[in-house]
C-alpha cells in the first residue's frame, strides 16, 4: 500500500501519487499516459498531471489497482 510520507517530490498536489516503492514497470504510464510519467535519472513513475475527466479518473483508478508493488496512492494532498 502506497505511502503518503514516501511519495516522490515531482508528483503534483492531488488525489494520486507515487512513493518510492515504484520499480519502474511502466503499468501506469501505459495505463493514464495523461497523467503519469517517468522520471529518467531515478528510473520511477509520478503523476505530472491529476486526472480532470471521469476517463481520466478511471485510469487512474485502474493504474492503481494494477500496480503490481502498491505505489500508486489516492489521498494525496
Amino acid at each position: 500500500m502506497a505511502d503518503i510520507a514516501n511519495r516522490y517530490p515531482e508528483n503534483v498536489t492531488g488525489k494520486f501519487y507515487v512513493d518510492n516503492q515504484c520499480i519502474d514497470c511502466d503499468l501506469c504510464r501505459e495505463t493514464a499516459p495523461d497523467n503519469f510519467t517517468r522520471n529518467d535519472d531515478g528510473g520511477y513513475s509520478y503523476v505530472y498531471k491529476q486526472p480532470t475527466t471521469p476517463d481520466e479518473e478511471a485510469r487512474c483508478k485502474e493504474a492503481m489497482e494494477g500496480c503490481p508493488v502498491e505505489a500508486i496512492g489516492n489521498n494525496g494532498p
